[in-house]
């Protein structure tokens, strides 16, 4: 990608080898979403303890969502102008902020801003560590070296940090509960700040800290040309408009692109329809909610495995483009099963249901790490980070606006149906081979800059 700020060619043997950038990689990657995991369980629960109606609960998801798609391409273009480490260091310390206040807040501002703030936290994080392991990488062995096994084992350990920490802060309470009043003095000795659903919160607060030291202390980058307040300024716009560029002249960065639509189609239904199956299954939303808990968890564990087979799929299917019609496919059936049982309650049809659940994320887990490896061979180092962002922009867009419209439809087999349509066209885009990039005519060649050392390529 071109348009962002020069950098120079990546130069083989520089930096950390490729074992140790995958180490730091998948910790990095662990540490982030370790945090997120223990808010799910807990998120709705806190903020109704705290006397929020269902109306501003859903206004303050929403604020999240909005900070993180109106940021995702202005941050990603952050992240190609003044590196990877320190806007990943910036997103630990944002949410850092955003548990405390979420984990402290009793009002209603200090719920939203700390919402917000982890908005602007997952805006800023979307492409950084992915584009430094990357460039890490290729400068150590060449654009050549395998990425496919490292961006598994990145999205293997995002999905098993959600699944220990949805297990963990759903947990937490419940063993504080169970001493006899702990829950209320800690709530007492605290004057109210403090209570058994919020420790969650302020646990992920204190895991943020230690994201930030080992990003300061792990991620090391060559030094890029100083930029100012205004080099900054300049470089952001120039970064998002080559991604913009680049996905509207490359074929294959297209269809990446329309694939993530396709994945955020499938991800709101299954989000936004699951706990109410769970519920009406087990007849009250106490117990829906434990079961939604359990099966959020084997759904991570399910992607995390994905994302594990991954090369092996690519390596079954004789390319990454094939993996990713066949894990759609896995995709596209999962959905399928959970629409055609969506009207049941027998103990097969729930088996099935469950069996599609998984199926949905085992796809999106192998998917994933296959279409990042094309993305990665197609775009450079200056404007890595901006892809990323413009893929995680299609997904959250797309997302939000099928999350409205399942929510709109009449309960029953078609929400997933359609869900499943979406993602079928999504795979079909993959049955016939991309032609080769063609060089962009306003291509800009790369070259040493003054003082600057040689940037590897990678978010």
């Amino acid at each position: 990608m071109t348009g962002g700020p020069v950098v120079a060619a990546p130069a083989p043997g520089r930096g950390p080898d490729e074992v140790t950038a995958r180490r730091r990689f998948v910790t990095v990657s662990f540490l982030f979403w370790f945090p997120i995991g223990m808010s799910i369980a807990t998120g709705v629960l806190l903020f109704t303890e705290r006397g929020m109606g269902l109306a501003a609960i859903a206004g303050f998801y929403a604020v999240h969502s909005l900070t993180a798609a109106a940021m995702e391409l202005p941050t990603g273009g952050l992240s190609d102008v003044i590196g990877r480490r320190p806007v990943l260091a910036i997103a630990g310390l944002l949410n850092l902020s955003a548990f405390t206040l979420i984990g402290l807040g009793a009002a209603g501002w200090a719920i939203a801003l700390g919402m917000g703030l982890m908005g602007l936290a997952r805006a800023l994080s979307s492409g950084p560590a992915e584009a430094w392991y990357v460039d890490t990488v290729h400068a150590h062995a060449g654009p050549d070296a395998d990425l496919r096994t490292g961006l598994a084992r990145g999205s293997s350990a995002t999905s098993a940090a959600l699944a220990l920490g949805t297990l963990l802060g759903g947990g937490l309470p419940w063993l504080l509960g169970l001493a006899p009043g702990l829950g209320e003095w800690l709530t007492d000795a605290t004057g109210g700040l403090v209570i058994p659903l919020s420790v969650p919160a302020l646990l992920g607060a204190l895991v943020e800290v230690v994201f930030v030291l080992y990003v300061l202390s792990a991620l090391t980058e060559p030094p890029r040309s100083r930029t100012g307040v205004r080099g900054v300024v300049g470089g952001v716009p120039a970064a998002i408009a080559a991604g913009l560029r680049l996905g509207a002249r490359d074929a294959l960065i297209r269809r990446i692109l329309l694939t993530a639509s396709a994945a955020g189609a499938a991800l709101a239904a299954v989000e936004l329809l699951t706990p109410g199956r769970a519920a009406a299954l087990m007849g009250t939303a106490e117990s829906g909610a434990l079961v939604f808990a359990g099966l959020a968890c084997a759904g991570f564990l399910c992607s995390a495995l994905g994302s594990q087979l991954a090369p092996l799929v690519a390596r079954f299917a004789g390319s990454s483009e094939r993996a990713v019609l066949v894990s759609l496919g896995l995709v596209t059936l999962g959905l399928t099963l959970l629409g055609l049982t969506a009207h049941a309650m027998s103990a097969l049809s729930t088996t099935v249901a469950v069996t599609g659940y998984g199926l949905v994320y085992l796809g999106l887990g192998a998917a994933g790490p296959n279409e990042n490896d094309l993305l990665h061979r197609r775009v450079d180092a200056s404007g890595r980070a901006t892809a990323l962002s413009v893929q995680s922009l299609s997904l959250q867009l797309v997302a939000a606006g099928a999350g409205l419209g399942a929510g709109a439809l009449p309960p029953g087999p078609l929400p997933w149906l359609l869900a499943a349509t979406a993602v079928l066209a999504g795979a079909l885009l993959w049955v016939r081979r991309a032609a080769p990039a063609k060089p962009l005519p306003d291509a800009v060649p790369r070259t040493e800059t003054d003082g600057s050392a040689p940037v590897s390529a990678h978010p």
